[in-house]
């Protein structure tokens, strides 16, 4: 019987691409008007930024999503003062937060849910502050009963500590947890191989995804596939 069900956060319960592109083209005409940097030259340091970022953090911890710390590395790249680093971030997640939209239903679906008796949750990569600010935007975080993010795991989907943390926090066997994601190889075979009972958001078609997984194309058709799943 189904008793938890836990959503991934970017691209599942809101879209991520075009606020991310609201953001990216704020912090981009900043970099323009205050570092004079063309945008093609920016994404070049951008790009390049990241790569380090990565190399100093690993692949595997929530600090690659850091807009600070790459900006940071970016200023340095070109030996400007760090100072920029702190409004090239608020630049970004201004811009981003004023496009978050939640998923047509999603708020009244997480609400049936939970009158069904099911305790909700988000597991999710990225630092924990940004996607609790994600989750207010959404209009969400009164409905979701535990967090998750890769930041208080030290581990990033799909490695399995992120899951179990969400399966500790649902307080039920693992096998009594939906996972709800877009990603078919961090959400849909991270749940699996964690024993979690994986439910693929198909934003764009053509995944490749292990048979039997359901499928949804809207986060509102839910409680129709907890029906069939508990029948």
């Amino acid at each position: 019987m189904i008793q938890a069900i836990i959503f991934d956060l970017d691209n599942t319960l809101y879209a991520y691409d075009p606020a991310h592109a609201a953001g990216f083209a704020a912090v981009t005409e900043y970099a323009a008007a205050q570092l004079g940097l063309a945008p093609e030259r920016f994404r070049s340091l951008h790009r390049e930024a990241d790569r380090v970022l990565r190399r100093h953090a690993g692949e595997d911890a929530a600090a690659i999503h850091s807009r600070l710390i790459r900006y940071q590395l970016l200023l340095e790249g070109l030996g400007l003062t760090i100072a920029h680093a702190p409004r090239m971030e608020e630049v970004y997640w201004t811009a981003f937060f004023a496009e978050v939209r939640p998923e047509p239903g999603v708020r009244e679906t997480l609400s049936a849910l939970r009158e069904r008796g099911c305790r909700l949750g988000v597991g999710t990569n990225m630092t924990a502050l940004q996607q609790f600010e994600k989750l207010r935007r959404l209009g969400l975080t009164e409905l979701a009963d535990f967090l998750v993010s890769s930041e208080e795991v030290s581990a990033e989907k799909p490695d399995g500590r992120l899951f179990a943390c969400c399966v500790e926090k649902a307080g039920c066997p693992a096998g009594d947890c939906l996972f709800v994601g877009d990603d078919a190889q961090k959400d849909i075979l991270g749940a699996l191989s964690a024993g979690l009972r994986p439910v693929y958001f198909e934003r764009k078609p053509g995944a490749a995804l292990p048979a039997g997984v359901p499928v949804i194309r809207s986060i509102s058709e839910l409680p129709e596939l907890l029906e069939r799943e508990e029948a």
